[in-house]
């Protein structure tokens, strides 16, 4: 059941994934429904595997895809993922991210999830 739809058209879902990976790097955790979540963990994991080799062709192609945005502190999420993120995760071979079931959200009954960096 690879590459879900998440009831979106293509070019929603790209924007989708790519906000929601934006945060996950700014905020190291994120709570959104359980697709969503599953989906997502292969968009940050292979971010975070392209992250580790730290170059310019790398720093580009994350670039592209992760949105232009900054904490408060003023540092941006492509120099988080490259200063912060990846030498964490140097000696890692995988599994970034973590994915827990919170239960049912009020009002729909949607499954939550959060995920969160390892």
């Amino acid at each position: 059941m690879h590459n879900r739809k998440l009831g979106r058209t293509a070019d929603h879902r790209r924007a989708l994934l790519r906000n929601l990976a934006t945060d996950v790097i700014l905020n190291g955790k994120i709570k959104t429904t359980e697709m969503k979540a599953k989906e997502l963990r292969t968009v940050v994991d292979g971010l975070i595997q392209t992250a580790k080799v730290d170059n310019v062709h790398t720093r580009r192609q994350v670039a592209s895809y992760i949105r232009n945005v900054s904490r408060k502190d003023g540092k941006t999420a492509v120099q988080i993922l490259f200063t912060e993120i990846a030498p964490k995760y140097k000696d890692r071979n995988g599994g970034y991210t973590r994915v827990t079931k919170l239960g049912y959200r009020r009002g729909d009954n949607a499954p939550v999830a959060s995920i969160e960096l390892v």
